[in-house]
């Protein structure tokens, strides 16, 4: 397994893959036979970036079983889902502000991202699971009270594109198997969600195919695999949430009021 890293060193973007507490630095592009370099740098003293550049961001909704029957909505026959801002991306240890022009609740999603390495059309489940780079943490931050604010339009889109509504990282992990695996998200420190992934109504390959039908996905683009029971919403000050994912860490982001 290899966990890609995006990162600013002396005021220049690089990537690397992560070795100890060191980043091998890496030539060329990540998704497309990167070179390793003989240059180093340590972890510590540098300014992680999101691991990727995605030029669009793809989040499911009722995606989990366990969630589908707390809501009493049938499990969905094909994905559901919406598109965030790509603007909206912000890194592992980013401090996220309230959004000037929104006062009501936000409410965390711990979740797991695809991130894809070639570029997938209309492809089979075999194809969509090659076209899959690897594997990232997500907090898919929501203003919930914009949803259902305007009666005759549902604001998906506005409620989770607000910079800094789309935290990820702090790598992305290759070579993942991520059945059996679980997602634990915390607020200042307290449990909020531990959920597995194998509860997934659309597994990443078939995800990845059926969205493939819908539209071409490129190298970076991500895709939020929807959340499962344990959302809630951010009630103090200064709220930090941690998403932890094992084989690629823990995301954590501050969100201040």
């Amino acid at each position: 397994m290899t966990r890609w890293v995006r990162f600013e060193d002396d005021g220049e973007e690089r990537f690397g893959s992560l070795s100890g507490a060191e980043i091998v630095v890496h030539a060329g592009s990540m998704f497309e036979a990167p070179q390793p370099t003989d240059l180093r740098r340590r972890l510590d003293a540098v300014r992680l970036l999101p691991p990727c550049q995605p030029s669009k961001i793809i989040a499911l909704w009722n995606n989990f079983r366990q969630l589908a029957a707390k809501l009493s909505v049938p499990e969905p026959e094909e994905p559901l889902y919406l598109l965030k801002a790509a603007s909206c991306v912000a890194a592992s240890g980013a401090v996220i502000s309230r959004p000037p022009s929104y006062s009501e609740r936000v409410a965390y999603e711990g979740e797991l991202g695809i991130v894809i390495g070639r570029a997938c059309s209309n492809a089979s489940e075999e194809e969509a699971a090659a076209a899959i780079f690897g594997y990232t943490c997500v907090n898919d931050l929501t203003a919930s009270d914009i949803i259902q604010r305007d009666k005759t339009f549902a604001q998906w889109a506005r409620a989770k594109s607000f910079d800094g509504f789309g935290p990820f990282g702090p790598v992305i992990a290759t070579d993942l198997d991520v059945r059996g695996l679980t997602v634990r998200t915390e607020v200042n420190g307290v449990e909020r969600q531990n959920y597995p992934l194998d509860d997934m109504i659309f597994p990443p390959a078939r995800l990845v195919s059926a969205l493939s039908r819908d539209m071409t996905l490129l190298p970076g683009d991500l895709i939020c695999c929807g959340t499962s029971l344990g959302v809630g919403t951010l009630k103090d000050e200064a709220s930090t949430v941690s998403v932890t994912i094992e084989g690629i860490g823990t995301l954590s982001n501050t969100f201040v009021q």
